[in-house]
């Protein structure tokens, strides 16, 4: 019976738990549908989403692969290359006969991997040497803070260039050194400064006293109360991974099938980079997509502040 009633109530805290963090999640998108550039940068996410599901699909269905494929492609019902845009070419092709709106929409499913996978894997490292560093102190703390400092100081795009040329890094391993260098770095400055507010929390002695674990405390209950603010800066870690692969690509020196980055580079190649608007389609999507979803991450994440950070909500607000 004893033990009957102890499952019970076990349910009983999961049960209120779960309410509690469903209530959280309806009074977070309150807040965040409140803010125009939130929903603004949101509907721009959504809309690059659309365009890399529908690539495949088009590609299995409408576009001839000999033609509309994204790298080994060739439009030949056009005479002179680069075309500009017309019924069975949108945006054109580029100075190789390739259609431009096919490398577009092939490169945002990159560009959605790329800067997902770098934001995981910062969050996961930040959010979790923040916490340990906020609770340990000492040695500890100042281990982790001494290299986020070197991290800090190191000129991250001249370090990529360099880590590429060596090693010939392709999509994932770019990911993951980015969130690595994210991970150790500032990211975790911020979320140890917020670890060290939750810390001195009533309910984080309370659960010390009741006997809890160093492990318990710290990814039981400090980890769960930075995961706000781990969201804010998923946001930020997505816009610095999309730009460091377009300059990588531009350079030339990722090894990636395809990309904004490239598309840019293919058009400088080809000497069209400084022609004006006269070649305005080999330079104006892929750098405009580069701009829009970097922006559209930024502004969600600028919406997340306000809702994650209740002082500055009000400050708005006033």
């Amino acid at each position: 019976m004893r033990d009957q009633g102890a499952i019970n109530g076990l349910v009983k805290i999961r049960v209120a738990r779960l309410r509690l963090a469903v209530r959280g999640l309806k009074s977070g998108w309150t807040l965040f549908a409140s803010s125009k550039i939130g929903l603004l940068g949101l509907g721009i996410i959504l809309s690059f989403a659309l365009l890399a599901v529908a690539h495949p699909i088009l590609m299995a269905t409408v576009w001839d692969a000999t033609t509309y494929d994204p790298v080994t492609g060739y439009a030949f019902d056009q005479v002179e290359q680069p075309a500009p845009p017309s019924w069975r070419h949108l945006l054109g092709t580029d100075p190789l006969g390739r259609d431009v709106l096919s490398q577009l929409m092939s490169s945002t499913a990159s560009e959605f991997f790329l800067g997902i996978t770098a934001a995981l894997v910062t969050v996961t490292i930040a959010t979790s040497i923040g916490a340990i560093s906020a609770y340990y102190g000492g040695v500890v703390d100042a281990l982790f803070m001494r290299l986020a400092d070197i991290i800090i100081m190191l000129p991250t795009i001249s370090l990529l260039i360099v880590l590429t040329a060596l090693f010939g890094l392709n999509l994932f391993q770019l990911a993951l050194v980015l969130g690595l260098l994210g991970g150790f770095g500032g990211t975790t400055v911020v979320l140890k400064s917020q670890a060290l507010t939750i810390k001195v929390k009533p309910y984080i002695e309370a659960a010390r006293v009741a006997g809890g674990s160093q492990f318990h405390i710290i990814f039981v209950h400090i980890v769960p109360n930075l995961l706000p603010l781990s969201l804010l800066y998923m946001m930020f870690t997505v816009t610095a991974a999309i730009f460091s692969e377009a300059v990588l690509s531009f350079f030339g020196i990722l090894n990636i099938r395809m990309s904004w980055g490239i598309m840019i580079n293919t058009a400088s190649t080809g000497g069209y980079l400084l022609g004006g608007t006269k070649f305005w389609w080999l330079i104006v999507p892929a750098g405009a997509s580069i701009t829009l979803l970097c922006s559209a991450f930024y502004l969600v994440g600028r919406a997340l502040d306000e809702v994650v950070n209740p002082r500055l909500r009000r400050q708005w607000d006033s």
